[in-house]
């Protein structure tokens, strides 16, 4: 996401107008699950969650039956160094909004569960959003 530091968000903006920052509370150990349970296929780009998309068989693709691996940013070391950057550095974002008035957050473990809640806040903010985007989540 970007703005990643207080002095992005400044900088931000200088060029356009923010009028809503979105923040998805999500704990640090649901997110630090669901990167070090995902595998990928290198030359497909295919992508493998072992928590709720896991291949066929550990650590094979299932269509070409090559090995899986993990980049190096889904390892265990890295996604806390990821997260720990965040409490640093990002953290501070939101109180930056949330100063202005702007920030909206919304906390939970599952899309499913916190999309309703956002879709339901996007219509106040842009009342032409279709009801059929409702129930399609990106």
């Amino acid at each position: 996401g970007f703005p990643r530091t207080v002095a992005q968000a400044e900088a931000l903006d200088k060029e356009c107008h923010i009028d809503t920052v979105i923040n998805l509370d999500v704990p640090f150990e649901t997110i630090k699950c669901r990167l070090t349970a995902r595998w990928i296929h290198p030359a497909s780009g295919r992508v493998y969650n072992l928590e709720f998309s896991p291949p066929k068989v550990q650590g094979i693709d299932d269509i070409t039956g090559e090995p899986l691996v993990q980049r190096d940013d889904d390892k265990p070391e890295t996604v806390s160094k990821r997260l720990q950057a965040y409490d640093e550095q990002t953290k501070p974002v939101l109180e930056y909004y949330r100063k202005k008035g702007l920030l909206k957050s919304f906390s939970g473990t599952e899309t499913n569960k916190i999309w309703p809640h956002i879709y339901a806040f996007l219509q106040t903010k842009l009342p032409d959003v279709s009801q059929k985007d409702a129930t399609n989540p990106r």
